[in-house]
C-alpha cells in the first residue's frame, strides 16, 4: 500500500468562551461548529464540498445538545453533501487531535484524499449525578479501587520511557483515578517546581496572548461569529428563558490583560488537592487552564490532491504519536508521545522551531519541555491555553492549526503540537512548513 503525504490545508476555530458563564452559553455548539466548518470551506473555494470524504468529531463530555450530536449533524449543518461519512472520537482532551490523526492516517494510506477534523466542547453543562448516575458510579468505583494493593492499582501501560528524576513511591502508590489538579501537584513535587515559577509562566501566557491580539495574529484562525448574548441572573446563572441581543464574538474570554505575580500570588490552592510528600500546595486557578466552550476545525488532504487543486497548504504532517505514563503524573504524557512522533518524523527535538504545548497546567509544561530538550523560547510564542482557554475536545485541532499558522508567519520549518491527556496519556503531531 503506497503511502501518501498528508497536508494541513487550513485550520480555524471559534473564539473560546467561558464555560457556563461565557458568550457561547446561549448558542448551540452543533450549529456553531457547522458555521465554523462552513467558513473553513468558504476560505478555501478551490476545495469542492464534494471532495470531502470523511469528517471526524472530537468531543469529551457529551453534555447538553452534544449528547447525540455526531459529526454527521455538524457536516449537514455546514452544508456538506449527505454522502460525507463521519465518526466521533473521545480520547479525553486529546480528542480533536486524535480525530485529526485518524483523518491523516486514512489519507496517508490512500483510503481517502480529503477530510475534516472537528473539535467541540461545552464545559459549562455537565451530565447529571443522581443515584446510579455518572458521579455515583465514579464514587463507588473509587471506593473499590482504594481497597486494592498498589501493584493491583497500577493501571499504567508498561513502557521504556526514562525521566531525569525518580518518581517517589508515595506518589506512584496513590490512587491512579484522581483529579487532574492532583496530578499537576504530583508533577510539581516530583520536579521540585516552585509556586513562583509556575505563576510566572502563567503571567507570561496572558502577556503573550494580549500582545498577539494587539498585533492581529489570531485573526488568521478565529472565525468571528454572530451569537446571542446570554442573560445571567444576580448569581451568575444563565436565564435560558430570556433572549439577549445578537453580538459578534471574536475574542477569547479568559484572557486577562495585566495579569501579574501579585494577583496570582494571592490565589488559594485548588480545593481538594493534597501533597503526598507533605509539601506546599501549589496548583491554583491562576496557574491552571480555565474551563471553556469552543469549536475548532482543520481541513486535511493528500499532498498530490492539494497540488492538483492548485492549493498552498499550511504544512505537511510528518509525525504523529500517542504515549502513556503513570496516571498519577498524567501531565508528563507529552514526553513519550513527542519522542515517538520525533522518531516517526525522523528529526531531533532540537530541530523543532515552534511548539504549541497545551497549557493544562504550568506544572506539566515546564518539566516536559525540560525532559524533551526543547527551549522555552520556542514554546507558545503567542501564549497558550492558560490565557486562551481549553475546551477539552476542541483544543487538539486548535494546537495543530495554531502552530501551522505560526510556522507560515515566522518562516520557520518544523512545528510540534502536543498535549497531555487524562488518565495518563499524551498525543503529539509534528508539522513541516510548506513556505
Amino acid at each position: 500500500m503506497k503511502q501518501q503525504n498528508v497536508v494541513l490545508v487550513d485550520g480555524v476555530r471559534s473564539a473560546f468562551g467561558r464555560g457556563g458563564r461565557g458568550m457561547l452559553v446561549a448558542t448551540r455548539l452543533d450549529e456553531t461548529a457547522g458555521k465554523v466548518v462552513a467558513e473553513l470551506m468558504a476560505r478555501n473555494p478551490k476545495v469542492s464540498p464534494h471532495a470531502v470524504e470523511d469528517m471526524g468529531l472530537g468531543n469529551v463530555m457529551g453534555a447538553g445538545e452534544l449528547v447525540l450530536i455526531g459529526a454527521n449533524n455538524v457536516a449537514h449543518l455546514a452544508g456538506l453533501p449527505k454522502e460525507v461519512c463521519s465518526f466521533d472520537t473521545n480520547r479525553q482532551c486529546g480528542s480533536s487531535m486524535e480525530t485529526l490523526q485518524r483523518i491523516a492516517a486514512a489519507i496517508a494510506v490512500g483510503s481517502i484524499d480529503c477530510g475534516i477534523a472537528v473539535g467541540i466542547e461545552r464545559m459549562g453543562r455537565s451530565l447529571g449525578g443522581g443515584v446510579g448516575g455518572p458521579k455515583t458510579r465514579i464514587t463507588e468505583f473509587n471506593k473499590r479501587l482504594a481497597k486494592l494493593t498498589p501493584i493491583q492499582r497500577d493501571m499504567a501501560p508498561n513502557h521504556n520511557e526514562t525521566f531525569s528524576v525518580p518518581f517517589p513511591d508515595y506518589i506512584l502508590d496513590s490512587n491512579p483515578i484522581t483529579g487532574m489538579t492532583q496530578t499537576a501537584q504530583n508533577v510539581a513535587e516530583v520536579y521540585g517546581l516552585s509556586r513562583e515559577e509556575m505563576d510566572q509562566f502563567s503571567v507570561d501566557s496572558h502577556r503573550k496572548v494580549a500582545e498577539a491580539y494587539d498585533k492581529g495574529i489570531y485573526k488568521d484562525e478565529i472565525i468571528p461569529l454572530e451569537v446571542e448574548q446570554p442573560v445571567f441572573d444576580d448569581q451568575g446563572n444563565w436565564v435560558e428563558a430570556e433572549t439577549g441581543k445578537t453580538v459578534v464574538f471574536d475574542q477569547d474570554e479568559c484572557l486577562r490583560r495585566g495579569t501579574n505575580m501579585e494577583g496570582l500570588g494571592g490565589l488559594n490552592p485548588v480545593k481538594g488537592i493534597v501533597s503526598y510528600g507533605g509539601k506546599e500546595l501549589m496548583i491554583t486557578a491562576g496557574n491552571s487552564c480555565p474551563t471553556n466552550d469552543g469549536v475548532s476545525a482543520a481541513l486535511l488532504m493528500s499532498e498530490d490532491k492539494a497540488r492538483e487543486l492548485g492549493l498552498t497548504p499550511l504544512a505537511r504532517i510528518i509525525g504523529m504519536a500517542v504515549g502513556g505514563v503513570k496516571p498519577q503524573v498524567m501531565g508528563l504524557g507529552p514526553i513519550p508521545a513527542t519522542r515517538k512522533a520525533l522518531r516517526h518524523a525522523g528529526i531531533e527535538a532540537g530541530q523543532i522551531d515552534r511548539v504549541e504545548f497545551n497549557e493544562a497546567f504550568a506544572a506539566q509544561v515546564l518539566p516536559s519541555c525540560k525532559e524533551l530538550g526543547i527551549s522555552m523560547d520556542r514554546v507558545n510564542v503567542n501564549g497558550g491555553s492558560i490565557a486562551i482557554g481549553h475546551p477539552l475536545g476542541a483544543t487538539g485541532a486548535r494546537l495543530v492549526s495554531t502552530v501551522a499558522h505560526e510556522l507560515r508567519r515566522s518562516g520557520k520549518r518544523y512545528g510540534l503540537a502536543t498535549q497531555c491527556i487524562g488518565v495518563g496519556m499524551g498525543i503529539s503531531t509534528i508539522l513541516e512548513s510548506m513556505n
